[in-house]
């Protein structure tokens, strides 16, 4: 193997997402409970919040999403993790080279970068590389 295939391209775990039966209820539970703090809400055109992320501390969040949890694959008790990545372009690119399908790169609304890719069973996975004007920006230490 090379140096160029061996080298190092996830810097460390970005978040965890959650699809929830009830948001508020959840944020209650991980901020009132568990004394994470809010970090920013996730609201659809119409102004409807459907997400919310929690800071966990340092680098690292809890991304809740309302949704129906029937529709998560048999035993899958999560919506996707995600991977933080230094260089996005780069680490497409060598993914790719190394047969793993991801998606595009695209700018999120949350204003990082992200590009998609499911491991062998079809768990989803999200590489993310936060911007300047990233809205996690005011909670990276």
């Amino acid at each position: 193997m090379s140096d160029q295939s061996s080298a190092r391209i996830v810097s460390c775990l970005a978040h965890v997402c959650f699809t929830v039966s009830d948001l508020q209820r959840s944020v209650d539970f991980y901020c009132g409970q568990l004394g994470l703090r809010r970090a920013f809400e996730l609201r659809r055109p119409d102004g409807t919040w459907h997400g919310q992320y929690i800071h966990v501390g340092g680098r690292n969040f809890i991304e809740l999403f309302a949704g129906n949890l029937s529709d998560k694959a048999e035993g899958q008790s999560y919506g996707h993790i995600c991977l933080e990545v230094e260089d996005i372009e780069r680490t497409v690119s060598v993914l790719t080279e190394r047969g793993v399908e991801c998606t595009p790169i695209k700018l999120g609304g949350d204003g990082a970068y992200q590009s998609w890719l499911a491991d062998p069973d079809g768990n989803r996975i999200e590489l993310h590389q936060y911007t300047p004007e990233a809205k996690q920006g005011g909670f990276l230490e």
